[in-house]
């Protein structure tokens, strides 16, 4: 007799597969480690969603997050953008305004957007500040903190030149940190990307994330590195041909 299946826990022996779902388990080998060329075209092939699904990286390190000086952190400019339009809020003086808001960003200001924000308003995927009014920024921490939103001196959002930092989140420049598991997820793309631009922007990320080795990390940096687009299955990626 089945025993069955506890609420919450789907049962993978029964669970009734799609037909897209049919479709790429039949295209992908899971026990397969693909390079980097063969993975950008496989996760277009596995993607069946009907809007422009985003293509996500998943890097496993080998790091102890808890310890200060292994913390993984860092930027890095994807030569073709993640596909996101972002939208950017500017919390500047008056004087940076200007050159705020010919750079492209969507929002600008300082007083009446931190209120705002006080009040719950986050339409906006990335903040860029100024040292000098920190102090009034800083107080937002309690809304912007949970969702990853704060600005931070380390990627280049809490600066003095505040046109060429929105300009740089306009190009693509992303943010990544490692987290409590020791893995580093970011967006790489989107489905209509070409193979080719797939490659370019994950290569990019991992030669980023190689540059930031911390000293005190022993044995292999890079456990496992994944791709996989929005409701699709990870692709596991050959590191050696790829580091």
């Amino acid at each position: 007799m089945l025993k069955e299946t506890p609420p919450g826990i789907i049962n993978l022996r029964t669970m009734k597969l799609t037909k897209n779902r049919k479709a790429a388990a039949e295209k992908l080998d899971r026990e397969k480690d693909y390079n980097l060329n063969e993975a950008a075209q496989l996760v277009k092939d596995i993607s069946f969603t009907k809007f422009d699904a985003s293509i996500d990286m998943s890097i496993r390190l080998g790091v102890d997050p808890k310890k200060a000086d292994q913390m993984v952190r860092g930027t890095v400019t994807l030569p073709h953008g993640t596909g996101k339009d972002l939208k950017v809020c500017v919390l500047c003086t008056p004087e940076k305004e200007e050159e705020a808001k010919k750079a492209g960003a969507d929002h600008v200001g300082l007083d009446e957007l931190v209120k705002k924000i006080e009040g719950g308003w986050v339409d906006f995927d990335v903040v860029v500040t100024m040292p000098a009014v920190m102090a009034k920024v800083g107080k937002l921490g309690k809304v912007l903190g949970p969702r990853g939103l704060m600005p931070n001196p380390k990627s280049g959002t809490v600066t003095a030149e505040v046109g060429k930092a929105v300009e740089d989140v306009k190009k693509g420049k992303i943010d990544f940190k490692v987290d409590k598991a020791g893995i580093i997820n970011s967006a790489i793309g989107k489905i209509s990307f070409t193979p080719e631009k797939i490659v370019d922007n994950a290569t990019e990320l991992v030669n980023a994330v190689n540059k930031l080795k911390p000293s005190s990390s022993k044995g292999d940096y890079f456990k496992s590195i994944t791709i996989s687009s929005t409701m699709s299955p990870g692709i596991k990626i050959d590191k050696k041909n790829l580091v």
